[in-house]
């Protein structure tokens, strides 16, 4: 498949939002589709589906703006709903294998008949009906919708609950896992990590990994773009720009992209500057006017660079700086037990001042409701928590952040919290926020998820706490927005306890970590959710070593009940040693040219040169897809 968009341009009335988009998808293509809340992300997946027309010249066709090559499938999650609500779970699910189930009574079916005295034609077609089952995955799809429901959060006895009895965002999730076992040829998936846990979040890269077709996926996840996009186009001031590469990749090229693209535009400034020198120093003189009218043709030559725009990086400025300083101990809990009619988990943690404690784990399992214990929204249900002296605290959740959501408008609503703040004053500090002009008389009813995340920050930080409880602040932001606060966090002075499923963003700011897992809480004092990822490698390894060494140690010989001859078994394996050996050695030859291709990278002369630097990007790209496939069959031979 291939889908091509060739100078797209959608404009609402006077506003315009994509100008001349030039888009490409190719099959096993995954493409992140990144850019600032409102810049057009929504719009252009909708003119990919069809759901939103575009603008066309007299001399323009549809066809000639959007070609499609073959046939394929769309999987859009909006596009998902369920035909009747008394479906169950479990049912609605296995529509996506209608297919497999119709193999699955064909081959029932025909082994009925096979009982007696088969034909040679029956047999031929029951082993046909079987190699085509097994190639479409009829042995597998049990456990593959089984494995997506446990790891987005149902349990066994789900599966048999109809599909009305389910949450909204319960039924979000059911619609995401019918998208990807549906298994379209483009999968489109718009902020698929909302409401996720981390271990969803997880499972689901492994699965968009491993996804044998072209995908478009938009996100602020940036760990989770990391992890699997291998195309990124960014939209930036209704323009587009394709980079190849995961995120990091993107991140890296933009910057190298810009400080060329700035060297040069000062390089043309100086030499303009020089040759005007020149012209003007001796334009006057008789005997070297002809040589100052050359400099200034050569000027006119020149032409003009336009200054290099850096991204667009109007961002809220969230400092701020606590009114007093807490004493050293901020809070300590002493074996708390958490929850609303039961108990969730009982822990016991102190919290001194500075801390960044990253709170993180499944849903469900207890992080808010900590917070909220902590703050005195929900009753603790055992154990007591002592808070030390001049402690202030802030707290900002998802509801506090929609509190209050009348027809006010943005100043309204920020000068009814604090009517002592002067109009001028008000507006200064909701323009920190990324409210300006026009924008501090929205009608808080239209606003969207991320200002209404950011006029929730402002009013809380307003009151200059020294103690942060945040419950996923960055729900809602764009990447921007999430490395503005990050920034203003890491250089917040005081104290800080937060829940977030946003990896990156729990890797720039926690210090330690309380982690939620297998019903029960636990405190990592100085421990950064690197290393805690690392220590959870660690274990993952001793366990499987563990395990490989029971296995040995109570493996039984195999005693075989039929003679093998010895001489094609043995050749057959030296065939095999050789081969594994030729291989093992082109891995080896693949990786040093890798490794020989990123250090040219690194050379002087070749990191201020764009152009060479994406060619050889390109030939590590190259080098990689070729060592992947050599790795697969050095695995595939091992295997055997």
């Amino acid at each position: 498949m291939r889908l091509c968009l060739n100078g797209i341009t959608v404009a609402f009335g006077d506003k315009e939002v994509l100008n001349n988009i030039k888009f490409e998808v190719n099959s096993k293509d995954k493409v992140a589709l990144i850019g600032r809340n409102g810049s057009g992300k929504t719009t252009l997946l909708k003119v990919v589906t069809g759901e939103q027309e575009i603008n066309l010249d007299s001399k323009d066709t549809l066809k000639d703006k959007i070609q499609k090559t073959g046939k394929f499938e769309i999987g859009y999650l909006k596009q998902i709903v369920f035909d009747n609500d008394n479906e169950t779970l479990e049912g609605e699910l296995l529509k996506c294998y209608v297919d497999i189930l119709s193999l699955k009574g064909k081959i029932a079916e025909l082994e009925n008949r096979l009982v007696g005295s088969p034909s040679a034609s029956e047999i031929e077609k029951y082993q046909e009906l079987v190699a085509t089952f097994d190639r479409i995955g009829g042995y597998t799809y049990q456990k593959e919708y089984n494995t997506a429901l446990k790891k987005f959060g149902f349990a066994e006895e789900d599966k048999a609950k109809k599909l009305s009895e389910f949450s909204g965002g319960q039924r979000t999730k059911i619609a995401l896992i019918k998208l990807l076992l549906g298994k379209p040829d483009l999968l489109i998936l718009d902020e698929p990590t909302n409401h996720l846990d981390i271990t969803s979040i997880k499972w689901l890269e492994e699965y968009l990994s491993s996804y044998p077709k072209a995908m478009i996926v938009v996100s602020h996840d940036r760990a989770f773009l990391d992890r699997f996009v291998n195309v990124v186009y960014e939209i930036e001031r209704h323009q587009m720009t394709r980079y190849v590469g995961n995120y990091s990749d993107y991140a890296r090229i933009k910057s190298l992209n810009y400080e060329k693209q700035l060297k040069e535009y000062k390089a043309h400034v100086e030499e303009k500057a020089r040759l005007q020198a020149v012209a003007d120093r001796f334009r006057y003189k008789a005997t070297k006017a002809s040589m100052a009218q050359s400099k200034l043709k050569a000027i006119e030559r020149m032409g003009n660079i336009d200054v290099p725009l850096d991204a667009d990086a109007r961002v809220f400025t969230a400092k701020s700086t606590p009114r007093i300083e807490s004493g050293y101990e901020v809070i300590t809990a002493d074996n708390i037990s958490i929850g609303y009619d039961k108990v969730l988990t009982k822990l016991s943690f102190q919290i001194c001042k500075g801390d960044r404690i990253g709170v993180v784990g499944g849903n469900g399992l207890g992080k808010s409701t900590l917070l909220k214990s902590l703050v005195g929204k929900i009753p603790l249900l055992g154990g007591r928590v002592k808070w030390g002296t001049n402690v202030e605290v802030g707290y900002f959740d998802q509801q506090t952040a929609t509190e209050g959501i009348t027809n006010e408008t943005v100043l309204e609503n920020f000068m009814r919290e604090y009517p002592s703040e002067d109009t001028e004053n008000a507006r200064r500090i909701l323009g920190s926020f990324c409210f300006s002009q026009d924008d501090v008389f929205k009608n808080m009813q239209n606003l969207s998820g991320g200002e209404r995340v950011r006029l929730g920050l402002c009013k809380m930080l307003r009151r200059q706490p020294n103690f942060l409880i945040l419950d996923e602040p960055t729900n809602h932001m764009d990447i921007m927005g999430k490395e503005a606060l990050e920034s203003a966090l890491q250089d917040y002075k005081g104290t800080i306890i937060f829940v977030s499923h946003d990896r990156y963003f729990v890797r720039k700011i926690a210090t330690s970590l309380i982690v939620f897992e297998n019903g029960d809480g636990k405190y990592y004092k100085d421990t950064t959710y690197a290393e805690y990822e690392e220590k959870m490698k660690e274990s993952v390894g001793l366990d499987l070593q563990k395990n490989a060494t029971q296995i040995t140690a109570t493996a039984k010989p195999c005693v075989k009940e039929e003679k093998v001859n010895e001489y094609q078994l043995n050749k057959e394996r030296a065939r095999r040693n050789n081969k594994r050996i030729k291989l093992e050695q082109q891995i080896a030859d693949k990786e040093a040219e890798i490794v020989s291709l990123k250090s040219q990278m690194e050379l002087p002369d070749v990191c201020s040169d764009y152009v060479k630097l994406l060619e050889l990007q390109k030939q590590i790209d190259v080098a990689t897809m070729q060592l992947d496939v050599i790795m697969e069959e050095w695995l595939a031979l091992s295997e055997e």
